[in-house]
């Protein structure tokens, strides 16, 4: 064997192995976050709610943000700390899942963060590719279920 094709034997080889080794990362693209955040503040509009949406992708940035006409201005923080929650933990935010119902609400153990619900994951399988968190709902629980609305249109592209 010539020592040309060696060397390109080897190197064929090899990057097949170093290729192998490279993670897949699929990605919150700008088309399903508008819709995610779309999708929520209707839901939230025809309970009669006015919020703000905010999702993030997984690197925490900001990628669609919506204050909807007569939102008061502390729902953008609140929001921003919701999505802060679901990427800094990896879980929806509010309470933690092991607190017993009742239990009065800790503060946030991170700066930032707040343990109020309405904010949830972007999944694809295991991964989370973002967050969507809303605001401005009378309680969190209605922000979280206008969360959900946002993540139902997509959940047939989330795969």
């Amino acid at each position: 064997m010539s020592l040309s094709r060696l060397i390109w034997v080897t190197m064929t080889a090899a990057s097949s192995v170093f290729a192998q080794e490279l993670p897949t990362m699929k990605v919150l693209t700008l088309d399903l976050a508008q819709t995610i955040a779309q999708e929520a503040i209707a839901k939230c509009r025809a309970d009669g709610f006015k919020v703000t949406v905010k999702v993030v992708d997984s690197a925490n940035i900001e990628k669609v943000f919506l204050r909807d006409d007569g939102a008061p201005s502390g729902t953008i923080d609140l929001a921003n700390m919701k999505a802060n929650t679901v990427m800094a933990f990896g879980r929806a935010s509010g309470p933690p899942p092991n607190q017993p119902p009742g239990t009065p609400l800790m503060p946030a153990i991170l700066p930032g963060t707040v343990n109020a619900a309405g904010g949830l994951p972007i999944k694809v399988g295991d991964q989370v590719i973002g967050a969507v968190a809303v605001s401005g709902a009378p309680g969190g629980d209605k922000d979280a279920a206008c969360a959900g609305a946002g993540l139902a249109k997509v959940a047939s592209r989330l795969k």
